[in-house]
């Protein structure tokens, strides 16, 4: 039933708009104003694409734009879904199987994230070098079920999930942009939410080896994997999680937004400089 889903959507989309996006974007919280760098935009509302879920969390737009940046096709999703509202796993990545069939070949993934490492600040820009999969060790992974053949294969490696030639690209453009003092790298941690982290299971974390915590990107990037598009993802420090029981502190959401607004033209400075670096190279289209 997924499979169809999905083919009816794609196929919609590519009946309504021209363009042919090989890069795909996906605003985390408060970062929505990537798809606004887009020209020539057409635009979808969620609850207009046939079979689309919505949006439900505050911070999230809930549209679908098309555009180019500097002549580059791209598509960007204004808002994506978590686990914490209630939607089943394969739903929640349901666009990245209509990316692929729209015919993108990189993926870009943006979040807001609470900083576990100890020397990040709110405000810094982490590059994800690699994911821990909380749900998943729970049996909560988007692959579980039969396996698509025509998308890949039953056991994806996922020991090169994220590209590191996207990496290296984005650390020389962030140096090129004088981003360095609050550009770095880590390890990102999803966890099902809604509710924050308790301060035991932050030290938990930090102990694994975890750099940021948030609730989304890893199931996207998954299925983005299984079916062999490029991966590149970075979470804004919204937050510093709480570590410690003497700690006034507390996490809430309205911080998480007013952070993102801060750096978000940064971010989207940093990602639409690789998309059009891209354009130059055909290994990284």
């Amino acid at each position: 039933r997924f499979s169809q889903t999905k083919k009816n959507d794609a196929d919609w989309l590519l009946t309504q708009t021209a363009v042919r996006p090989l890069v795909g974007i996906v605003c985390g919280s408060g970062l929505g104003g990537l798809a606004d760098l887009l020209k020539d935009q057409v635009a979808f509302n969620y609850r207009d694409i046939p079979n689309f879920p919505q949006s439900t969390v505050h911070g999230h737009a809930g549209r679908l734009v098309f555009g180019t940046l500097k002549g580059r096709p791209c598509v960007c999703m204004q808002g994506r879904f978590h686990l914490y509202e209630g939607y089943p796993i394969q739903k929640i990545t349901l666009p990245m199987r209509i990316f692929k069939m729209l015919g993108v070949k990189t993926v870009i993934l943006t979040n807001a994230a609470g900083g576990l490492n100890q020397d990040f600040k709110v405000g810094d820009i982490m590059i994800i070098k690699d994911h821990l999969n909380m749900p998943g060790f729970a049996g909560n992974n988007p692959l579980t079920g039969p396996n698509d053949e025509r998308f890949g294969v039953r056991f994806p490696c996922m020991s090169d999930a994220y590209d590191r030639e996207l990496l290296q690209m984005a650390m020389d453009v962030g140096s090129e942009l004088g981003y360095s003092d609050f550009l770095r790298e880590g390890v990102y941690c999803a966890l099902g939410g809604p509710s924050f982290e308790t301060i035991a299971e932050c030290r938990m974390l930090h102990k694994l080896g975890v750099d940021a915590v948030g609730m989304s990107t890893v199931h996207e990037v998954i299925v983005a994997r299984h079916c062999g598009m490029r991966v590149f993802a970075l979470s804004l420090i919204t937050n510093q999680a709480v570590m410690d029981y003497d700690s006034e502190e507390k996490a809430n959401h309205n911080e998480v937004l007013q952070t993102a607004k801060q750096r978000a033209q940064q971010l989207e400075k940093l990602v639409s400089t690789m998309v059009i670096r891209m354009k130059h190279n055909n290994n990284y289209s």
